[in-house]
């Protein structure tokens, strides 16, 4: 058995009311006050994680009720064996999930918070209402009676006079104000298509973080978010995922950076040593890997360069002849034969497999997915069945090779991104998440 520290979530009624900045200034004002903050992440996002790490100074986990089975959120949770306190974002707003076929819940941030018993702190955007905020909070509060709610931050107040409305409202609704935030434009990450930039290309990310969490220390007591954690306790966590070799070359930096960090925690736990490469530094795979693992990123941003990059492809195309290659969404383009930008321009890509995709043709691909491989892909025999999520703008032109796999969204509906297989080398648009449990 594993002990747990207590926790909290931090949710919203919907995306865009500042949860992740609230989260980030929250971590770093723990941390600054002494405390091991182990923050987690729910859902499937894979750009939270590194802010969290910023802010805490402790690796991020994401926590997933559709792509994990009970024993994995278990092992997952059970990275926060030893710290203080466990503090997770939520994803959208806090009942927002799919409509059911997940291996253990909907995805929604709400059937996290009640599994570990962390009471919801609930984000409210109170711009353009007063009063009637609290009628939100108070909806959100009564919605699953077992859910544990611990008070509201309010953020974007615009005035003393409106946090006094608000008061009033919160007040007759019998909800705890955690704090109010005054409006402050600047208070914003930087975004880009699949939601905040990465947290390797923020100019001053630690100065920023630095500031948020002045800024909720000015109008939140990080003694009262403390004090309103609860649930830990004991679990008896299963096994974090196993590696598909155990020396595996892992494309990593601006291009290729979406890789979920407890597989990566689950590689290393059971001794496989990742050995990193940077495609846009012109650097092959390791020649001593037994795998070659192209994870997703932004490689639209950098088509231009990884066209360019020879030692690059030559290698991995060397690499590709005795040993398997796996691709990941942007790391599947980049296996493919060419990557079209935005502006029409063709990039010729590594050709290892005849994908085409273009971002002129601009279209979201958008949830989780569940796919049956036909074929063997690293790590797992043909008839395997796979849970992850797929996110991405790009349009397939050309997907000529063999289909990896059957795949098919939350609802069961099949879906024409099979990924293809051609040799030994393999991708898919989804991003691995676990096995089916």
């Amino acid at each position: 058995m594993t002990e747990l520290p207590p926790g909290l979530m931090i949710s919203a009624p919907a995306s865009g009311t500042g949860k992740t900045t609230v989260t980030l200034g929250l971590l770093r004002a723990l941390a600054e006050d002494g405390l091991a903050v182990q923050p987690f992440k729910s859902g499937p996002d894979y750009i939270d994680p590194a802010f969290h790490r910023a802010a805490s100074g402790r690796a991020s986990f994401n926590l997933d009720g559709w792509a994990m089975g009970p024993a994995l959120l278990d092992a997952v949770a059970a990275r926060g064996a030893g710290a203080d306190l466990a503090l997770a974002e939520g994803s959208m707003g806090l009942y927002d999930g799919v409509a059911g076929g997940g291996a253990t819940g909907t995805g929604a941030s709400a059937e996290i918070a009640a599994r570990m018993g962390w009471p919801v702190v609930l984000v409210v955007d109170a711009s353009g209402q007063a009063q009637s905020a609290a009628a939100t909070a108070l909806g959100f509060a009564r919605y699953a009676p077992e859910l544990r709610f611990a008070g509201v931050i309010l953020n974007r107040v615009a005035s003393a006079r409106h946090e006094r409305l608000i008061g009033l409202g919160m007040e007759r609704a019998g909800l705890e104000m955690l704090g109010c935030l005054p409006r402050r434009g600047d208070l914003v990450l930087p975004e880009r298509h699949l939601g905040l930039v990465q947290a390797v290309e923020h100019p001053d990310l630690d100065a920023a973080i630095a500031d948020y969490a002045a800024f909720l220390r000015a109008h939140v007591d990080p003694g009262r978010i403390r004090a309103a954690a609860a649930g830990g306790g004991a679990a008896r966590p299963g096994p974090l995922p196993a590696p598909p070799a155990q020396r595996i070359a892992l494309a990593r930096d601006a291009a290729f950076s979406f890789t979920y960090p407890h597989l990566l925690e689950g590689w290393r736990a059971l001794g496989a040593e990742i050995l990193p490469f940077s495609p846009l530094a012109d650097e092959a795979p390791d020649p001593r890997a037994e795998l070659a693992w192209l994870p997703g990123g932004y490689p639209e941003l950098h088509a231009g360069a990884l066209a360019a990059a020879g030692n690059f492809r030559a290698g991995l195309a060397r690499f590709a002849e005795t040993r398997p290659v796996h691709g990941e969404c942007g790391g599947y383009m980049v296996l493919g034969a060419g990557l079209i930008d935005k502006d029409g321009a063709r990039h010729e890509m590594t050709g290892l497999l005849g994908l085409v995709t273009s971002y002129a043709q601009r279209k979201l691909h958008l949830g989780y997915r569940r796919a049956e491989l036909a074929a063997p892909m690293p790590g797992f025999a043909p008839g395997a069945a796979l849970r992850g999520h797929e996110f991405h703008y790009s349009t397939i032109l050309e997907e000529p090779d063999a289909p990896l796999a059957h795949v098919t969204d939350a609802t069961g509906a099949a879906l024409p991104e099979t990924g293809s297989r051609r040799g030994n080398v393999t991708g898919t648009f989804f991003h691995l998440i676990a096995e089916d449990a």
